[in-house]
Formats: structure tokens, sequence, C-alpha cells
């Protein structure tokens, strides 16, 4: 059992509004441990991550020219993708949808993974 209002599970200030109430309401629907709010603040903190790289891609676009006039895509292409990876993750750790990870660890690589083309 934890107790929610205990320094350990306070939320950060520095996560968005929106992102503060949604933590607050999975804090209020569910009995989590304190290892679990930690990964609860990391996934909290990916989706501002992934808001605020989409704000900048939808103000500025996709890509930029650089010195040689030929299109790049902006850095925040890729901090939205790598933060929507984590995001996803975490929540699949945390298992807030009432299913648990399956039992089974996933398949090991194999010994050629990586070489193959």
């Amino acid at each position: 059992m934890s107790d929610k209002d205990s320094p350990a599970f306070r939320v950060p200030k520095h996560l968005r509004k929106p992102t503060q109430t949604w933590v607050k309401s999975v804090l209020k629907d569910f009995d989590l441990e304190e290892h679990h709010f930690k990964l609860l603040v990391l996934a909290a903190e990916s989706w501002d991550r992934v808001c605020a790289a989409r704000e900048i891609i939808d103000a500025q676009g996709m890509t930029y020219l650089d010195r040689f006039d030929q299109p790049k895509a902006r850095p925040e292409i890729a901090i939205e993708r790598d933060h929507k990876i984590v995001l996803a993750r975490l929540l699949r750790e945390i298992s807030l949808d009432g299913v648990d990870a399956p039992e089974a660890p996933r398949m090991a690589r194999t010994a050629d993974y990586g070489g193959r083309r």
C-alpha cells in the first residue's frame, strides 16, 4: 500500500498543467508503489516532450533548409518519435490498462542479428 500524501508522490511542477491533471487522476484511480510513480512521472515527462516537439513542428514545419539549401528533417521529428516510443514502453511497464506484461520473456536475438542484409 502506498501513502499518496507522502513527498515521494508529489506531482512535479515542471509538468504542463494538463499533464499534471492526468498524473493526479492516475494517482486517484490506481494504487501505485513508489517505483511505479517514478515511471509514471517519466511517462508524463515524455508526453510533455512529445507535445513540445509537436508544437514546434506545427509552427515551423517538418523540414528546414540547410546551408546548401537542401531540405533536412527538423530535430523535433526525432524528439517526437523517440518520446512516443518511450511513452508507450513506460505505459506498458506500468500496465495501467490492467493487462500485465507477457510472462514469457522476449526472444533473444540471434548471433547474426545486425549482420544480415
